[in-house]
């Protein structure tokens, strides 16, 4: 290679990178940040939207100093094992269902008792409220971030074996259920056999029999096609499922005051719109699932359901205090 050659070659790559930095500089560009966010189902559903809404204004918000990369479908593992880095700061960001949220932040595991909530007004009103915001502020000592408070839904029971009525027609049924102790003491009291397993794992699951059946609110069983592996869909609405946006404390420590202004902001729009698809799901998704073959059981008999947890409320009480339970319950 002759001199000139050379000389010229490394004057461009020096005028290059000069124009590169002064570019830069003009236009007061920083590094950009990029969080792992993940969740379950699939990026159609309303965990979907709930995070594409976050990313999209944190991104906006922020100049793009902050961006998402979404890892849907279980892709970095199911809620507990998610929930764990981004603990360990391995992982940005979760949108995960209190399923299990209790293992890490024992003073959650009120919200999971079955039949505490009348509607969905109800809960978003004690989440929203005092009781919720106070819930937030339990997160930090046990190495999470709790941004905001979101929605997975209520949840009914699918099965391959009969349409379920009432509690006895449960009776034996081995039933998936999230990791989560309280959801399991309600369900023994059913009559159902509950069969914990991580999310990833459900659909083939159901799929070879080891299961018979599955609970989850409408837009879960939507969008992960549980109508493929399931013939009955009982909609006894038994436990409202809240959902959280958990954040590292590894990226919140980073994060300046002004752009965690920002974090908060975007998080409330999350909920906004997860809410939303959810309300959306609940309100076409049975006639969704009906038309893909799944028989429905509309008329449940919920007083016999909410009668056979009366033992077990006993013991609800004991464990978070009947007065603490009751304050749930006369949010109005």
């Amino acid at each position: 290679m002759s001199q000139p050659f050379l000389h010229r070659v490394l004057a461009r790559s020096v005028v290059s990178s000069a124009a590169l930095l002064l570019t830069l500089a003009a236009s007061g560009t920083q590094a950009q940040t990029v969080l792992k966010i993940g969740y379950t189902p699939s990026k159609e559903s309303h965990y979907g939207v709930g995070a594409t809404a976050f990313c999209d204004e944190i991104e906006k918000a922020t100049q793009a100093r902050y961006k998402c990369q979404q890892f849907p479908s279980s892709a970095l593992g199911g809620e507990r094992e998610m929930i764990e880095s981004v603990q360990l700061g391995t992982q940005d960001a979760v949108i995960t269902s209190t399923g299990p949220v209790g293992n890490f932040v024992p003073e959650v595991k009120i919200v999971d008792i079955p039949f505490l909530f009348r509607d969905y007004e109800h809960a978003r009103k004690v989440f929203d409220g005092p009781i919720g915001q106070d819930l937030l502020t339990k997160f930090p000592s046990k190495g999470l971030v709790a941004l905001v408070w979101t929605e997975n839904g209520f949840r009914h029971i699918t099965n391959n074996k009969l349409a379920i009525v009432k509690p006895e027609d449960t009776k034996g049924l081995k039933v998936r259920t999230m990791e989560n102790k309280v959801h399991m003491e309600g369900y023994r009291a059913f009559g159902m056999l509950p069969t914990p397993m991580a999310f990833p794992e459900v659909f083939g699951a159901l799929q070879q029999g080891a299961v018979d059946g599955q609970e989850n609110p409408i837009p879960v069983i939507l969008s992960s096609k549980f109508w493929q592996v399931q013939k009955h869909i009982s909609l006894t609405g038994h436990v409202y499922s809240p959902a959280l946006l958990l954040l590292s404390p590894k990226v919140w420590g980073k994060v300046t005051e002004a752009d965690k202004k920002l974090f908060l902001a975007a998080a409330q729009k999350s909920a906004v719109a997860q809410r939303k698809k959810v309300d959306e799901d609940d309100a076409n998704g049975v006639a969704i699932l009906e038309k893909e073959g799944m028989k429905v059981v509309r008329n449940v008999d919920k007083q016999a359901f909410q009668n056979a947890l009366k033992p077990v409320y006993l013991n609800f009480g004991r464990e978070f205090g009947a007065e603490n339970i009751k304050k749930i319950q006369d949010v109005h």
